[in-house]
């Protein structure tokens, strides 16, 4: 068994646990960014018309990210889920919920409540109080998420990732 300078050895069963838990990571995310994607997919404008409530994007560029982003996440979930440059979509995926928290955290920081948008671009309405609380909880989704990603990135690392480079 290896040691690294300030890690735990990796027995075995624990190298089998690490490798479900990142699985389990990867699917996770996967499934979450591929049912996010349907009805973006499904219905542009609204999805649209939910970025413009944001108000962060010039108009000219509301469309093509409504057309853009669905398909963005679909392919990404898709990747994560079968294994296929996973880690290439899990970066993606995590810089995607950067972007959603900064996108909420704004308008929140703004006092500014707006439907997510998240897995449905058709909400009812609901007051400036349950939406403000809705966004709170987005972001700790997202945190979450965040968190799931980083955790399948980095203990999903190669042998050869994870292994101490040369001093430069």
């Amino acid at each position: 068994m290896a040691r690294f300078p300030g890690r735990r050895a990796v027995t075995p069963r624990r190298s089998r646990l690490l490798r479900f838990a990142v699985l389990a990571g990867r699917i996770l995310l996967g499934v979450v960014f591929i049912v996010a994607a349907g009805p973006k997919i499904a219905d542009p404008p609204a999805f649209a018309h939910m970025i413009a409530n944001y108000r962060l994007f010039p108009a000219s560029l509301i469309h093509a990210a409504a057309l853009v982003l669905p398909w963005v996440e679909m392919f990404s979930g898709i990747a994560l889920v079968l294994g296929v440059a996973w880690r290439t979509a899990g970066k993606l995926a995590a810089a995607l919920l950067v972007a959603f928290l900064v996108s909420i955290g704004v308008n929140l920081a703004r006092d500014r409540a707006v439907q997510c948008g998240c897995f449905d671009v058709h909400g009812p309405p609901k007051s400036h109080a349950q939406l403000i609380g809705e966004m709170r909880m987005v972001l700790l989704r997202d945190v979450a998420l965040l968190g799931v990603a980083a955790f399948a990135l980095a203990a999903g690392k190669t042998k050869e990732e994870a292994a101490p480079g040369p001093a430069r």
